[in-house]
């Protein structure tokens, strides 16, 4: 079925079309939003969540503003942006027994496999070195651009500026593949 035709019936709340969206793109959301929660119990009730509220504000996708998994994928990625930042999340983490950081090695790996099946993964890998540097940390580990440019000891101007210009190659990547 075309996209378009599925997106359309999923926004006059077709209950078939929302289950065919949810089976095309709930597993690299997911992926995406572990990348930055790190954990996949919350990763997966944020993943529920977010599927919540796209079908309540369905009417708000605007196809003219971007891609309708893009739209997804940014709300779900401020939803783990926003459990990240939360003081719950926060007293959670610091609580963490040893064993959490055991093996903590592989289960990274196994994070980006899930995300690698989006293709995003290759796409990033064209970049500069730079432009991979600043969208993984304002992107997949939820940095505030102040706090990235903290990170790599450059102005948030710099950051603010990269950011755009990477975000600009990363969609004429997309386009030319």
């Amino acid at each position: 079925m075309q996209l378009d035709l599925l997106v359309e019936r999923f926004k006059k709340k077709d209950p078939s079309a929302f289950e065919t969206l949810y089976g095309m793109y709930s597993q690299n959301i997911c992926g995406v939003i572990n990348t930055i929660v790190k954990n996949d119990g919350v990763a997966q009730e944020i993943c529920q969540d977010v599927f919540v509220k796209i079908w309540n504000n369905s009417d708000s996708y605007n196809s003219s503003k971007g891609r309708f998994f893009t739209w997804i994928l940014n709300i779900a990625r401020n939803a783990a942006i926003d459990e990240i930042r939360s003081r719950s999340y926060k007293n959670q983490k610091k609580n963490l027994s040893a064993d959490f950081f055991v093996g903590i090695l592989e289960s990274r790996e196994e994070e980006h496999v899930s995300v690698d099946t989006s293709g995003l993964k290759k796409l990033i890998k064209t970049l500069k070195h730079k432009c991979v540097q600043i969208i993984e940390l304002l992107y997949f580990r939820g940095y505030t651009q102040k706090e990235a440019a903290e990170e790599l000891e450059i102005p948030i101007g710099t950051v603010k500026t990269r950011n755009r210009s990477c975000i600009s190659q990363l969609r004429e990547n997309m386009e030319s593949k």
